[in-house]
């Protein structure tokens, strides 16, 4: 395991509190040193969008203790940004404020800077490091880095099932599978994403509200519903007040539309499918033009095999309950199957348990994605 400076680890903690705070900007932690490396003078992470980044905290925490920061050690998770946006460049706050050296975990993917955030530095005499805790800071960024890189968001499909893989028994029952415990952990996952998905099927079966109740989340992701035809009912419990609903549809239908939109919600049209539907991967990207870094599934096998078979799919969030429930609704709907080559090949992440319930991370094998069914 990577052996840190102090001050690194403190930015990287720094960095996770702005979860769920910072989207669409990246989750950034900075703690400023001394030069001597005696003390800290002051740390801080990335506020809501359009308010200060790390650095601009972390520079406001020192001015605020009485402390001059000329000369000294700026540990930062991601590289400081060199352009104007919903803020002014870090790099300049830095040089300006009389930093000395900046150790960095990785340079920023977004094309604005990628690079010149150290350029700048460097040209400005600071000393650049880069690389301590790059693992870290690039898996708490994974949807920025996705969206940046690949101009898609990275998706995270939750799925809450039985050992022998039951999401709900065959007439449909499916609450509660799992504990409380494990529906709590799930939650703080729908708070941390850009955006929390779900299909028509989910919709008129469950009538979920799919909103964070059991996690102190300072809002409401935006709610993405797939539904070609648009049979969302404008009365559907998803309506929480104050939450953006995007509702992606193959097939026009003005009133429909407009009882939805009298709810608040968009639609947008995105055919272009397999079989009239929705053109997944074209509505994945429209999210990213929406800055959505994040997308949380929770849905149906349907929607959750379309998704798999298309490759749309980067990692699973599997909550197993210890259960057997026999013949039910499984996980996905992505066969049969005609060759074990066919399957969807995972990695194995972190494990951990939540009260009786494990949960598992796993991530698909990008290589293996385009195979599914074919």
């Amino acid at each position: 395991m990577e052996k840190l400076h102090p001050a690194m680890e403190e930015a990287l903690a720094l960095a996770h509190r702005a979860i769920a705070l910072s989207e669409p900007n990246p989750r950034v932690g900075c703690v400023i040193v001394a030069a001597d490396g005696s003390r800290v003078l002051g740390s801080g992470h990335t506020q809501a969008a359009g308010q200060a980044h790390a650095e601009v905290q972390a520079l406001r925490d020192a001015a605020a203790r009485g402390e001059d920061v000329r000369g000294a050690t700026a540990y930062v998770t991601l590289e400081p940004c060199s352009h104007h946006g919903r803020t002014g460049p870090c790099c300049d706050a830095l040089v300006q404020a009389g930093i000395a050296k900046v150790v960095a975990s990785l340079g920023d993917p977004n094309p604005l800077v990628a690079g010149q955030g150290f350029a700048r530095l460097r040209a400005a005499g600071v000393a650049v490091e880069v690389g301590p805790g790059a693992a870290e800071s690039r898996e708490l960024n994974i949807g920025f880095f996705s969206r940046m890189e690949r101009k898609t968001p990275w998706v995270r499909m939750k799925i809450a099932a039985s050992l022998d893989g039951q999401t709900a028994l065959a007439n449909g029952a499916s609450q509660w599978i799992t504990s409380e415990a494990a529906r709590a952990d799930g939650h703080a996952w729908r708070g941390r994403a850009g955006a929390i998905l779900t299909g028509i099927g989910t919709v008129l079966e469950d009538n979920p509200r799919l909103d964070i109740r059991l996690w102190p989340a300072p809002k409401q992701p935006p709610l993405v519903v797939v539904d070609s035809r648009l049979q969302t009912p404008p009365d559907a419990a998803l309506f929480v007040p104050g939450r953006h609903v995007l509702v992606y549809a193959a097939e026009q239908h003005a009133q429909a539309q407009a009882a939805l939109e009298a709810r608040g919600a968009e639609v947008v049209y995105q055919a272009g499918g397999p079989k009239g539907k929705v053109d997944l991967a074209a509505m994945l990207a429209d999210l990213a033009l929406r800055e959505v870094n994040e997308v949380h599934v929770e849905s149906g096998f349907k929607l959750n095999g379309s998704l798999l078979r298309e490759g749309l799919v980067d990692e699973l969030l599997v909550y197993l309950a210890p259960k057997l429930l026999g013949p039910g609704q499984g996980m996905v709907n992505i066969g049969p199957l005609q060759r074990l080559d066919e399957a969807v090949e995972l990695e194995f992440g972190e494990m951990k348990a939540f009260g009786p319930d494990l949960r598992i991370l796993a991530k698909v094998k990008a290589s293996c994605q385009p195979q599914v069914g074919k």
